[in-house]
């Protein structure tokens, strides 16, 4: 049986392909029987520490326990932490470790939440750090894909945007290569190209097999899958290289056209302007069905941590 219970969540690869599934299976169970789990965390507490902004990552975790019966505490910028005076991660999180049951943290600084795991007495869950990982957007992905989809192994799938910052890509992308059969296409401009460093880690130790575009048009005829990206203005230090390549590449509903009728198009969220609103009519645009899903799945996440998922 699986056992969760009191484990941190820093990257996807901290769970094992039977632990991704458990907590996917849990997760659809608890949207088709909300009801039967709205006690299921009475008297548990959830800590949310965001030192970076946030809506679908926070609200979503929020809901998350509270559709559970359980209470919420936290902050959701750094200015209105101790940070702001100076206190480091590794003190603040040992103060609300005694506050909270399970904490979820989103950072700026790549790494922050494994230091603050470090040095907690509770389950620290990585709500975003940096570029870096954001694992519980990749189990939102991941049980998008299992209910539109109904498979994680033999997939095409397309990202499409930015592939260097995004760090929703890079988490779903590597745990995706954990599967088999599974082929990804890589459209971007050459400014925003998925790291060196990580594509040699896909082919080298999994044998991924990467096509790399330019234009979405080339890619949209064979996958199952078209993972948009928005270009992220955060994550430039110079506005001229953002505004020159914000508009690279916008899905529109003639592109839809050329997919595959039984395509799925996803979306981390937020939208900006890459996918035209046109598209939202589109029976094959689940992004907004995909970020329901994430409160789902964070139940099943916490529900394991905290050893009540088999109540």
């Amino acid at each position: 049986m699986v056992n969760l219970v009191g484990r941190h969540l820093i990257s996807p690869n901290d769970l094992s392909l039977e632990e991704i599934s458990t907590i996917v299976a849990l997760g659809q169970n608890m949207k088709r029987n909300r009801a039967d789990y709205a006690e299921l965390c009475r008297g548990k507490i959830l800590a949310t520490l965001f030192y970076e902004p946030s809506t679908r990552t926070k609200l979503s975790f929020e809901s998350a326990m509270l559709r559970m019966g359980g209470s919420i505490l936290g902050f959701s910028d750094a200015s209105s932490s101790s940070a702001a005076k100076g206190e480091s991660i590794a003190d603040t999180i040992r103060v609300l470790a005694s506050y909270a049951d399970v904490a979820v943290m989103r950072h700026p600084r790549e790494g922050a939440p494994k230091v603050a795991s470090e040095y907690s007495t509770i389950p620290i869950i990585n709500g975003g750090d940096g570029g870096h990982q954001h694992p519980t957007q990749t189990l939102t992905d991941l049980i998008t894909i299992d209910t539109y989809i109904g498979r994680m192994e033999n997939l095409e799938v397309a990202f499409c945007g930015d592939l260097k910052y995004g760090r929703t890509v890079h988490s779903l992308i590597e745990t995706l290569a954990r599967f088999p059969g599974s082929r990804f296409h890589l459209v971007s401009p050459e400014e925003l190209v998925l790291p060196r460093r990580l594509k040699e880690h896909l082919t080298k130790i999994y044998g991924c097999e990467l096509i790399e575009y330019r234009r979405m048009e080339e890619a949209l005829p064979h996958v199952d899958i078209l993972y948009m990206t928005r270009i992220q203005k955060e994550r430039f230090f110079n506005e001229a290289d953002y505004l020159r390549l914000k508009n690279s590449f916008i899905l529109d509903a003639d592109k839809m056209k050329l997919a595959k009728q039984k395509m799925i198009v996803m979306h981390p969220l937020p939208r900006v302007n890459e996918i035209a609103y046109e598209v939202d009519d589109d029976p094959r645009a689940v992004y907004f069905q995909q970020a329901e899903l994430g409160v789902y799945v964070r139940m099943a996440l916490m529900a394991h941590q905290l050893g009540v998922a088999n109540q």
